[in-house]
């Protein structure tokens, strides 16, 4: 059912998109956790695909501006940044547009290291940075099965968004 203008939909979804190569001489992040792994994520921030992921489908179901956008690659104060921040920053812009996180799902493709034995750890470390339940936040990995993005890790991510209820403001009678 459309809306008009001054009416915000109840829901919102948003997709977002991230990959980085890997490369030697630094660590691993994914979802904000640090997992043993003799390579790294390469980027100009930490690299973290899955918090890139997810902060881009914030912003997509907003629509807002891309992760790219708003903390550029090209500016020297990202350069090494946890993607925490950049996270944070869409939550920021989520809430200010009266919506709070319901759900979210993700997928990684990557050959290695495996997700599984982390899982756990990363659904939790998520949901605790985005206010929800840890049975709220979907944590899948598949292998890329001959499609040539052996060296990379590929994030994809569903969010849904629900708009915050207002409280009624009731006055009372002067009888």
């Amino acid at each position: 059912m459309p809306t008009t203008n001054n009416q915000r939909p109840t829901t919102r979804i948003g997709y977002g998109w991230d990959s980085h190569e890997f490369k030697r001489g630094i660590p691993l992040k994914i979802g904000g956790v640090t997992i043993a792994h003799p390579k790294g994520l390469g980027g100009h921030s930490d690299g973290d695909v899955l918090l890139h992921a997810i902060t881009d489908a914030l912003l997509g179901a907003i629509a807002g501006p891309d992760i790219g956008s708003l903390f550029p690659p090209s500016d020297p104060q990202w350069k090494g940044a946890d993607s925490v921040v950049f996270l944070r920053e869409a939550l920021k812009r989520v809430q200010a547009a009266g919506y709070v996180v319901a759900n979210l799902d993700s997928t990684l493709i990557l050959v290695e290291p495996k997700i599984g034995p982390h899982a756990a750890i990363i659904r939790a470390h998520v949901a605790e940075l985005l206010g929800i339940s840890p049975n709220a936040v979907g944590i899948k990995a598949k292998t890329p099965e001959g499609m040539g993005t052996d060296n990379a890790a590929i994030a994809h991510v569903a969010v849904l968004l629900e708009k915050v209820a207002r409280a009624s403001r009731k006055k009372k009678g002067t009888g």
